[in-house]
């Protein structure tokens, strides 16, 4: 492949960190736009809730909890590298926890993995076939084996686009991969 993941992972930062927070925004809105439309009424969402520099999730959660479909989000447990769920009712229960991440702390509403259909999730790089590169730490790969048959949407920035990502066995691909300029990658 030529280069290895974590030289992916440090141009692609890079290229991340590049945008102004204005441009992320605009983009991060787009993103969210393109993303309502995949989702159905009642549909269960599970979204993460965005860091500075990463697709800002605000305006989809609160879309998503306008139009009454149930919203999860992530909270990192750093003690074994897995998540734990939560339902959300409103924004105003997150806020900045592990690594900076806004979690529902104190007003955790459990939820079960398995009553999933989407999930949101983040992307340091993407490719054209589905392909996805996280962060390193792996917690999302973890969570997807458990729970195979959720409908798997990355998002990214396009500038966060790879021609080809080197992936291991354990990488899992995703089912869309949603950029401002819309779908760029649907499995048939």
């Amino acid at each position: 492949m030529g280069q290895d993941k974590e030289t992916i992972r440090n141009i692609l930062r890079h290229r991340k960190e590049m945008q102004t927070p204005e441009e992320r925004f605009e983009r991060s809105k787009k993103i969210c736009a393109h993303l309502m439309k995949m989702i159905q009424p009642n549909e269960t969402v599970m979204v993460y809730t965005s860091k500075e520099k990463e697709v800002n999730t605000v305006p989809l959660i609160t879309m998503l909890l306008a139009y009454k479909n149930p919203v999860i989000v992530p909270i990192i447990q750093k003690e074994d590298y897995s998540l734990r769920l939560s339902y959300i009712e409103n924004m105003g229960v997150l806020i900045p926890s592990t690594f900076g991440v806004p979690e529902p702390i104190g007003n955790e509403i459990p939820a079960d993995g398995a009553d999933i259909d989407t999930i949101i999730l983040p992307m340091l790089g993407f490719d054209r076939r589905g392909g996805r590169i996280g962060y390193g730490a792996g917690y999302y790969d973890r969570f997807l084996e458990k729970y195979p048959s959720m409908r798997k949407i990355g998002i990214a920035f396009a500038c966060q686009e790879m021609e080809a990502l080197p992936l291991d066995p354990h990488d899992i691909p995703m089912d869309a991969i949603v950029t401002e300029d819309g779908i760029i990658f649907k499995r048939e």
